[in-house]
């Protein structure tokens, strides 16, 4: 059956947006083709920087008929209602008609059958329509065409059932016309050729010095690679984003090695391997012992006469005066102490109405001596001198010209001004975690300044009424509250948020925006925190509404203790006896909800042993007066598995209790004080957490 081949051809795409513009094509010419009920069985996408393709198999050489029916007017509708339906439905009478009963009337129907169009017909307009649909993130005009594309468009090639399909793209000025032809490679085979179907395309490419799939320039880049690496006793630095970047770059890659001069092996490998990656797309090669090698590998797109020896020249070259800017910075940054830095960072402000970057750091110093109280092993005296150098490396040359050595750069200054190991380490890793993925620190002195950098933050937008709303995030806070529980509950640590909210609040002093003061609401901030906490334990499995149910009891600042008794729910309402107990207290809760609102009264309070007069509420009583003062024990100590565990030897006295006993007797004494008995469950469970947020 017929295939549908398309080819974009234009200038380089950028290859950040090579491999979603291939799905892209994919997606409209695929929907676009179902909604004309053209079927395909199979559907490949291929990009390689200078052109998008797509392939269609199986496609039928023309649609297929439609059978539609329309439902007309009553039997017996007035004449013109008939004529209408007539003309809409292309009919000359009603003999083409059928009655059909629809409820206790009668209608008209009509039936016709629509011949599906041929295929060369309706794939010009589906070819047009997914081109001028593509969503590119940026696009542009060329010449004096009103078309936007990523880059100039300089062929469009169609074929279906090996022939060139008749149409053409209308630019706004000119047109593109529809053809079979290519290019291969810009350099290497630059003249254009025909192709017949997708496989002489493909093998006519690869002859032209063009590597049609991605993944095979990935797979070429990383086996030619390595193959250099292991002939130089050296290993390549794992980078599968640099990897894929690069199969964006080149449509014939060709990996060659080149050399770092030694004089520059002295600044820092962050700054060699940042310089290599970011500005010349290199891979870093590395010794057995992990060291940063003096070489680097570089991917060509040109098959070169010399073997690439002008190539590598001319790529160490560049690359040299690159790392001399480096080398520069590296060394007139070292001349000055961090310490010093501290005050230049009042040119710097923060965030409109949260003051410089100095004032930060001076509120980071303060706020990291009352963290460390809660970090075990915490030195006060080195977070606090962390907290203030971790933002200084901000204003160094090396951070101006390389923004994500941040941190990075001021751990290497703090080692070489004789900071504590510690204290230096504290500043390369004070923003982190930086996602899911990242590495959390568990240092006590990188923990309280990461910590610190996390709650001033979250406190300073709230104090300003700076919130995310809905999906819009501009300063990254759910990450920095995501950041902050992962750094409290990997290193299990005890800190009471409401108290620490309020100090940093202190430290950013009244805030006001707009003219008006805005009031710091510590409970809004720590619900934001319950959010980012489910977040953070759904992807771990656990339920979302057992946090609610013990956070619902209000108060709850630790998240180590809220963990350990959602731990503890999660395990009680698993077993037999607190999938029972939650169903009994459903039950005792929804009595007294009805009976309350009838009744206009509250039956909080202890019931009345001497009003006791069934066996079954006698024992339920006795049961809630021991598990009450029980689990109180065991709640102040922090035994939630017991507590549970008293709450689930309840559920005996309770299945008799609603077994035996009639709650709404006749004596509206004993009715309520059997009433009591239930609100007694209903506080007993609450003590613990709120069992009406539980789902399920």
């Amino acid at each position: 059956m017929p295939e549908l081949l398309i080819e974009l051809f234009s200038e380089e795409i950028p290859a950040r947006m090579q491999a979603r513009a291939a799905d892209d094509l994919k997606r409209l010419v695929g929907d676009k083709l179902a909604l004309e009920r053209l079927a395909f069985t199979h559907a490949e996408a291929h990009v390689t920087p200078r052109r998008l393709a797509v392939v269609f198999a199986d496609l039928p050489l023309r649609q297929p008929d439609l059978e539609e029916e329309r439902k007309g007017p009553r039997v017996g509708a007035p004449e013109g209602a008939i004529q209408g339906f007539l003309k809409s439905a292309g009919l000359a009478s009603l003999d083409r008609c059928e009655k059909r009963t629809v409820g206790n009337a009668e209608f008209w129907f009509a039936a016709r059958k629509i011949a599906g169009r041929k295929a060369t017909d309706v794939l010009p307009e589906i070819v047009t329509a997914a081109i001028r649909e593509l969503p590119w993130p940026k696009s542009q005009r060329w010449g004096s065409t009103a078309f936007r594309y990523v880059r100039p468009l300089h062929g469009v090639l169609v074929l279906f059932d090996g022939k060139t399909l008749k149409g053409a793209l209308d630019l706004g000025g000119a047109t593109l016309a529809f053809g079979d032809t290519t290019c291969g490679h810009r350099f290497l085979a630059p003249k254009p050729f025909a192709v017949r179907n997708f496989a002489d395309y493909k093998k006519k490419l690869r002859a032209a010095k063009v590597v049609l799939e991605r993944e095979e320039r990935k797979s070429i880049v990383a086996r030619d690679a390595g193959r250099l690496a292991v002939k130089a006793k050296l290993g390549v630095k794992d980078d599968p984003a640099l990897l894929e970047e690069v199969a964006g770059l080149v449509e014939w890659p060709v990996v060659l090695m080149g050399a770092i001069d030694a004089h520059f092996m002295d600044v820092p490998r962050e700054v060699l391997t940042t310089t290599m990656r970011a500005n010349q797309k290199y891979f870093a090669l590395e010794t057995p012992d992990g060291a940063l090698a003096p070489r680097f590998l570089l991917v060509s797109n040109i098959e070169a006469k010399d073997k690439g020896r002008a190539i590598v020249a001319g790529n160490e070259r560049v690359l040299r005066a690159r790392l001399a800017d480096a080398k520069f910075f590296w060394d007139q940054d070292r001349k000055t102490r961090l310490d010093a830095r501290v005050p230049k960072l009042r040119s710097r402000v923060f965030y409109a109405g949260l003051g410089t970057l100095e004032d930060k750091a001076l509120r980071l110093e303060k706020l990291a001596a009352e963290l460390a109280a809660y970090v075990p092993g915490a030195d006060a005296t080195h977070a606090r001198r962390a907290a203030l150098l971790c933002k200084a490396d901000l204003v160094s040359g090396m951070v101006g010209e390389f923004p994500e050595l941040q941190g990075i750069m001021g751990r290497y200054y703090a080692l070489h001004d004789r900071e504590p190991r510690e204290v230096a380490d504290a500043i390369a890793e004070h923003y982190a975690p930086l996602g899911p993925g990242d590495r959390c620190p568990t240092a006590p002195i990188a923990v309280v300044a990461a910590l610190a950098d996390k709650i001033d933050n979250l406190v300073g937008f709230w104090s300003i009424g700076e919130k995310p709303t809905g999906s819009k995030d501009p300063y990254a806070l759910r990450r920095a509250a995501l950041g902050a529980i992962r750094l409290i509950v990997e290193n299990k640590l005890r800190v009471p948020l409401y108290e620490i909210f309020n100090i940093a609040h202190l430290l950013h002093g009244e805030k006001e925006t707009a003219g008006s003061s805005v009031a710091f609401d510590a409970d809004d901030l720590m619900a934001f925190f319950a959010d980012r906490l489910k977040v953070h334990l759904r992807e771990q499995g656990v339920r979302h509404d057992l946090v609610t149910a013990v956070m619902a009891l209000g108060g709850e600042d630790d998240l180590v203790r809220l963990l350990a008794r959602v731990e503890a729910l999660t395990r009680f309402l698993a077993s037999e006896d607190g999938a029972n107990l939650l169903t009994a207290y459903r039950r005792a809760s929804n009595i007294l909800k009805i009976e309350e609102k009838r009744d206009n009264a509250s039956y909080a309070g202890d019931a009345d042993p001497a009003l006791l007069v069934e066996a079954a509420e006698r024992e339920l009583e006795r049961a809630l007066r021991h598990a009450s003062g029980t689990i109180a024990g065991h709640l102040r100590r922090e035994d939630f598995a017991e507590a549970m565990g008293d709450l689930a030897r309840l559920r005996p006295a309770l299945d008799a209790f609603f077994d035996k006993v009639t709650v709404n007797c006749d004596d509206a004494t004993l009715r309520a004080n059997r009433l009591k008995l239930l609100s007694g469950i209903r506080a007993a469970l609450a003590s613990v957490a709120d069992f009406s947020k539980i789902e399920g």
